[in-house]
Parts: structure tokens; C-alpha cells; sequence
């Protein structure tokens, strides 16, 4: 049987966006048809692939984009294309970095990468609708530059990347569709609602990892995430935080409340 993190690396490996997107399919169908080894232990050196383009600048480089015109919808667009591609990784690392876990573990994020994938599809299509593509633009690195600094503790990695990062997706993703509801472009707001249903459960599934793995070393879960926040100085929610999307993705309203008093 094959080794699954041999597969993982070699899909994260990929600087080629359709190789990549190739090879997170096969490898989903091999897991589900059980072809891949999850309890293999030897050595394998992961390498996170960068495709040549978009150019990778720090965060206040990149733009401010505008949905009015067509150039600032796109703009827009490929913001978030770009964060669904970075996510393809996150997953494809998530499930092969750590080693050890349960079987579901690595069950959910091969399924998240290929959800990811399909997202990074149906976005790239409504990008290339207004005449750009993924690259046109430049993007940062934020989410990548998080993962490694949580690439020693799955603990960590769950809080701070999909439980902060991809939960801040779910706060920011309704202002961005009624923004682009105003400048008429009805199509890409709808597509929206489809990331936006399929998050939920991607934060969701950090949020049961990162409980789990409290419950297994013997910390409160709310009060060790927000003192990872301190410790790692990341990002706070931003307000007012998609409430009824957090309270599905398994945030408490207690902690919602608390959370937003610390910002």
C-alpha cells in the first residue's frame, strides 16, 4: 500500500497549479478507496510549492480593491482566489505534518483539500469571466507564514490557522458579497454562498481537532486559544464577527463574547 504522506508531500510539493489540483483528486480517490497508507512512519520532507505567479508582497502592499469597476471586482476576486489556493496547502499540510493523530484526522483534511480545490475552481472561473486570471495580481502570504509557525504543534496549527484565520474568512465574506451585490455582479456573491456554507465546516472541523487535542492534554479549550492568540501576537477577529456562522462552527457565545471584548 502506498504511503499517504508520500502523496501529501508530493501534491503540496507541486509549484503547478493543475498538477496540484490534479493530484489532490487521485489522492482523495485513493483515500476513499483505501490505497493510501495513514500509519506509515518513515521520513518525509515537505516543501510548500509557489507557483511563479501572482507575486507574493507583505499585506499592506496589496491594494485596496473597489468591486465599481470591472478591474477592482476582479482585483477582489483574486484576492480570495488566492486564499483558496493557499488553503489547498494548508490542508494538503495540515494532514501530512503531523503524524500520529487518528485516522479521521487525516480523513478530514484530504476531504477539506478537495473541497478547497473545487473552491479555487468555481472562483478562478468567475475571475476568468471578467478577462484576468490567478496571477494578474499580486497577493501575501499571511496564511502560509501562520502555518509555519504552528508546523510543530497540531494544537496550535488548529487554533491559529483554520479556528483564527479561515474563521476570519466567515466575518469577512458577507460585507465582500453585499459589496459586490451593489455593483451588480450577482454571480460572484452567489458563488460566495457556496465557500461561505463550505467553511463553516472547515472551521468546524478545527475547532473539534483543537478540543480534542486540549481535552487530551488536559486545557480548557477557550482560555488556551486566547493565550495562543497573545503568545503568537495574531490577528483579532474582525468585528462585528459572522456570529451565526461561528456558533455553527462550534464557537461558543460566551467566547464570542469575550473575544470581542480583547479586540
Amino acid at each position: 500500500m502506498e504511503s499517504l504522506f508520500l502523496r501529501l508531500a508530493e501534491a503540496l510539493a507541486t509549484t503547478d497549479i493543475a498538477r496540484k489540483l490534479a493530484l489532490t483528486a487521485s489522492l482523495a480517490d485513493d483515500w476513499a478507496n483505501a490505497r493510501l497508507d495513514w500509519r506509515d512512519t518513515g521520513e518525509v520532507e515537505l516543501h510548500c510549492g509557489i507557483p511563479d505567479k501572482p507575486e507574493l508582497v507583505p499585506p499592506k502592499r496589496v491594494p485596496q480593491r473597489s468591486p465599481q469597476t470591472e478591474e477592482g471586482r476582479a482585483r477582489l476576486l483574486h484576492a480570495i482566489v488566492h486564499i483558496e489556493f493557499s488553503a489547498i496547502n494548508l490542508a494538503l499540510d495540515h494532514a501530512a505534518r503531523f503524524r500520529g493523530l487518528p485516522e479521521e484526522y487525516y480523513a478530514d483534511w484530504i476531504g477539506v483539500a478537495a473541497e478547497e480545490a473545487y473552491h479555487f475552481t468555481i472562483l478562478r472561473e468567475r475571475l476568468n469571466s471578467l478577462g484576468y486570471d490567478y496571477g494578474d495580481f499580486p497577493a501575501h502570504a499571511g496564511l502560509w507564514e501562520m502555518a509555519m509557525k504552528t508546523a510543530d504543534d497540531p494544537l496550535a496549527r488548529m487554533a491559529l490557522v483554520p479556528r483564527l484565520l479561515e474563521a476570519r474568512g466567515l466575518d469577512a465574506t458577507p460585507p465582500i458579497q453585499r459589496r459586490l451585490e451593489q455593483a451588480g455582479d450577482e454571480a460572484s456573491a452567489r458563488v460566495l454562498d457556496i465557500i461561505l456554507r463550505d467553511e463553516i465546516g472547515h472551521v468546524g472541523l478545527g475547532d473539534q481537532w483543537f478540543r480534542r487535542l486540549c481535552a487530551e492534554r488536559g486545557v480548557e479549550p477557550e482560555s488556551t486559544y486566547r493565550e495562543l492568540l497573545q503568545s503568537f501576537k495574531a490577528p483579532r477577529p474582525i468585528l462585528p464577527m459572522n456570529e451565526s456562522a461561528r456558533l455553527q462552527a462550534g464557537f461558543s457565545a460566551a467566547e464570542l463574547a469575550a473575544l470581542a471584548e480583547k479586540v
